[in-house]
């Protein structure tokens, strides 16, 4: 058992593990708001607080104003992340959120007159302090990251995103089948333990070390180096010589906001893989399924307890096969499980259409309703892992390893505003979609998935394996060549994965290099 204390030990005192750790537990914060308000939706004692009916459209609106105040965080940390470092915006994106959380516990307690504008206030204060946490989060991480494990690094991060989406709906379904659904505190209770996340994260923040590259972007090389060497040992010298090199050439590339969303601008061609990246997330349809779990089961023909234990059932399913996509995303590439992804999706949710259809009418064709029921819930599991696995991690990635130092926290915020934007109109349209649509929902879903995927084919560059400065070096050469088309650029050196050659040398294209190499070299030693 020594090489697993000295594992261990290790990992207690290396400062990237730190890192990973700290990230991962803030990212749970977004997971957690969807499992918690999922099932906060439909206790009585909720919607008469707030003056509602559970099949009134302000049911979707409350849930969907929090995006909007996530797009709004990701403007304001993101400037705060730039001018005052990474450490302070994540500190106070945390206080934000602590506070818009307690704003939500104490909206109605004790009273009814303007409940539901508390309530809505409440969400979006705690989607400002999340939007800054999930724009400055992945720029921090994965500037502190090695280049070959900046995937493995964030999905880790957002494996716990699933787990704090697991563990609300786990809360939220534990005291509402204590309490029941006429109780107050069976909706409370989950808002509150909310709490936990915000005010431990607060306590640890200042443990942390802060962006080597930020402060080299401010001219403060003696702090850049204690940084370096704080993270990386005795490799620290040798890193703070690239880091320097780099910002040489990007120093006088002074990006705003409206640069990035220029035609012709060196930074519109990345800000626009961005963009789409997180509208095709969302067109995948899973912040209607995270958000909306138990309908959908119940859409398969489950009564309302029984959908409630599947759904938490598939969120346990989602947390454990985020496994695979931090071992696969830096032994595969980025381009590869979005469109792995994509099939599988499309194909699932069709698959859906179907037993959604036969469970609807089974009485006419004299099925058992079971039997579509079953399929569907084996096909929903795996669509979740497909999601989970292909397009999680993946598109909050991207936009951190393809703009300079002087772009890169307004591209991630860039990412969380289209992010809160397309999951606002996401869940605030799929009640609308659900009592309209019925099963056909997935229909919608099938063909919005196939889209994503085609776009991903046709535009995204590979940007694993490879330097922030490489992967910059694609939209340079794709202005050269006059096209988008990736297959078109660099002939197509950018459809592939690059992985370290096991012989040494430099990197090769991962296909050479066999798939259980590089999933053994994404596993932890512990010699």
């Amino acid at each position: 058992m020594s090489f697993i204390a000295d594992h261990v030990r290790n990992a207690y005192h290396d400062k990237q593990t730190h890192v990973v750790m700290f990230s991962s537990t803030a990212i749970a914060l977004y997971g957690y708001d969807q499992g918690m308000m999922s099932l906060i939706n439909t206790n009585y004692d909720y919607l008469h607080t707030m003056g509602i009916s559970e099949s009134s459209p302000l049911v979707g609106v409350i849930v969907a104003v929090y995006y909007l105040g996530c797009a709004v965080g990701a403007v304001l940390f993101s400037k705060l992340a730039d001018k005052s470092g990474r450490k302070r915006s994540i500190f106070l994106s945390l206080a934000t959120a602590s506070l818009g959380n307690l704003m939500m516990f104490l909206s109605g307690l004790g009273y009814t007159k303007g409940a539901l504008a508390i309530m809505m206030t409440g969400r979006v204060v705690m989607g400002l302090g999340v939007g800054g946490i999930d724009s400055v989060i992945p720029t921090y991480s994965s500037e502190l990251s090695e280049d070959d494990a900046r995937g493995k690094a964030l999905a880790q991060e957002f494996q716990s995103n699933i787990f704090g989406l697991l563990m609300a709906f786990g809360i939220n379904l534990g005291v509402t089948v204590a309490l029941g659904k006429w109780s107050q505190w069976a909706w409370r209770t989950p808002i509150i333990i909310m709490q936990i996340y915000p005010v431990l994260l607060m306590a640890f923040v200042e443990q942390l070390p802060e962006s080597p590259r930020w402060f080299i972007y401010h001219g403060r090389e003696t702090d850049a180096q204690a940084a370096l060497n704080d993270i990386y040992g005795n490799e620290g010298d040798s890193k703070l010589d690239e880091l320097l090199d780099a910002h040489e050439k990007e120093k006088e590339q002074h990006v705003g906001y409206l640069d990035m969303i220029t035609p012709g601008h060196p930074q519109f061609h990345p800000t626009f893989i961005t963009i789409m990246g997180q509208i095709n997330q969302a067109l995948t349809g899973y912040g209607a399924v995270s958000v909306y779990g138990p309908q959908i089961f119940e859409l398969l023909g489950f009564r309302v307890r029984i959908a409630e234990y599947l759904t938490l059932g598939n969120y346990t399913s989602y947390f454990l096969l985020m496994t695979i996509a931090w071992l696969l995303i830096d032994a595969l590439g980025r381009r590869k499980l979005l469109l792995q992804g994509s099939a599988i999706l499309s194909s699932s949710f069709l698959l859906l259409a179907v037993f959604g259809g036969l469970s609807l009418h089974s009485s006419k064709l004299d099925i058992p309703t079971f039997v579509p029921g079953l399929l569907g819930t084996i096909v929903l599991f795996i669509a979740t892992g497909a999601f989970g696995i292909g397009w999680l991690a993946t598109v909050w990635l991207i936009p951190t390893e393809i703009y300079p130092t002087t772009a890169r926290s307004q591209g991630t915020a860039i990412s969380v505003i289209v992010w809160g934007f397309a999951n606002f109109a996401i869940t605030f349209l799929t009640p609308v979609m659900f009592n309209n649509l019925s099963y056909l929902i997935f229909v919608v879903f099938a063909i919005s998935n196939a889209l994503a995927g085609l776009w991903t084919w046709l535009y995204l560059p590979e940007t694993g394996g490879r330097t922030f400065e490489e992967n910059q070096q694609f939209f340079t050469e794709a202005k050269e060549a006059g096209t988008w088309r990736v297959r078109k650029v660099a002939g197509g050196e950018f459809t592939v994965f690059k992985y370290p050659n096991p012989e040494g040398g430099d990197v090769v294209d991962a296909e050479r290099v066999p798939l259980l190499t590089r999933i053994e070299d994404q596993v932890p030693s512990v010699e």
